[in-house]
């Protein structure tokens, strides 16, 4: 593997993912397993490491600025961090049973949840684009005031933080639909409350991971070397690039890279 590559991808990557706000995981877990034939359990957790970097430094900014929702970061947290620890235990027993195929596992379920969260980011910006007029239902506002709010919080969250935990895909784009859809969020907290909820997640999901012993170090350092500039670059690209076609040819190649993750397996 020529780890020089690896750094140059990663930073193309990180201009994307400032660019767009799509997940690094739906991008470089794909890479490393095509580009870099790394094994999906060491690309997966590899990646899980390399983005809490980039997520604690983001999440630290916006608490500085305040812009994020701190009661809404919590519950969310609580539960996406209990979700996502379950995710790795089952990952544990998996490895520790050896009547499994992971990698195999891993290729589908990493297939499904990036066809998953492209489809549903598609669907949205096409029904905004062709549609604006459109009044959809609004799905239930939550008030994590309520007891009943905070529990659907903790549930919503222990879902997506499982499907973390299992394939590293998620921890930003599908957070960030449910602030939208569930908590009204203004714009100017809901890329804060995203990042910070998605910092404290990575954190305990990589320390989850480092125990499988799948964290390969050689792998994190050039991904933290490429990508961190190239996410600082992308949101400065951000002001003056089109989103709507960028995006849309980028959730169509992540469409394809899911068939070809699912198909593999």
């Amino acid at each position: 593997m020529d780890y020089l590559l690896l750094p140059i991808f990663s930073f193309f990557i990180g201009i994307i993912v400032g660019l767009t706000g799509i997940g690094g995981a739906s991008l470089i877990t794909p890479m490393l397993i095509f580009v870099f034939q790394v094994p999906p359990s060491i690309a997966i957790s590899s990646d899980v490491v390399a983005a809490t970097l980039m997520k604690v430094v983001g999440g630290v900014k916006h608490w500085q600025q305040k812009t994020l929702d701190l009661e809404v970061v919590k519950w969310l947290a609580m539960g996406s961090v209990s979700g996502s620890l379950l995710g790795v235990g089952v990952l544990h027993q998996l490895r520790s049973g050896g009547g499994h195929n992971i990698d195999s596992l891993l290729l589908r379920l990493l297939g499904i949840m990036i066809l998953i969260v492209t489809l549903t980011a598609l669907i949205q910006m096409l029904l905004m684009t062709f549609f604006p007029k459109l009044n959809l239902p609004e799905l239930p506002k939550l008030n994590v005031k309520t007891n009943k709010g905070r529990f659907l919080t903790l549930l919503i969250g222990a879902i997506l933080g499982f499907c973390v935990g299992m394939t590293s895909v998620s921890s930003g784009s599908m957070f960030a639909l449910v602030l939208i859809s569930f908590f009204r969020l203004d714009a100017r907290k809901l890329v804060g409350t995203d990042i910070t909820q998605a910092a404290i997640l990575l954190i305990f999901t990589s320390l989850g991971h480092l125990t499988l012993g799948t964290v390969n170090w050689s792998l994190v350092l050039p991904i933290w070397l490429g990508s961190v500039p190239g996410v600082l670059i992308g949101a400065k690209l951000c002001q003056i690039t089109p989103q709507r076609p960028l995006r849309f040819i980028i959730y169509s190649i992540l469409m394809m890279v899911s068939w070809k993750l699912v198909a593999q397996a």
